[in-house]
């Protein structure tokens, strides 16, 4: 393996710590999933560094398999941005509060 893996594992809690930050602080409904991807991204770095480290295939297939769930999220998140501009004329979180208890 190239790079150690410490400034790999670094790396990922750094990139974690960016999404989740971006997850806190936006109420863009956009900017929310981006951040959650980020977050996603970071623990697929994990399992590939971690798999190349160990010399295992299996966190490299886990990776695949992510990368497939995390496309299906996008679809899926991408049309319910698009319903609810159209429902509510506005992608702000605060705005979708009907939920509340």
């Amino acid at each position: 393996m190239i790079v150690p893996l410490e400034h790999l594992l670094i790396l990922a809690t750094i990139l974690f710590l960016l999404g989740f930050g971006c997850v806190l602080a936006r109420r863009n409904l956009i900017m929310i999933l981006i951040g959650i991807e980020v977050m996603i991204n970071a623990a697929g770095l994990t399992l590939v560094g971690a798999s190349a480290y160990w010399q295992q295939v299996d966190g490299q297939i886990l990776v695949v398999f992510l990368m497939a769930m995390t496309s299906a999220e996008v679809s899926i998140s991408l049309a319910m941005v698009v319903y609810l501009q159209r429902r509510k004329g506005s992608i702000d979180v605060r705005s979708f509060d009907e939920m509340r208890g």
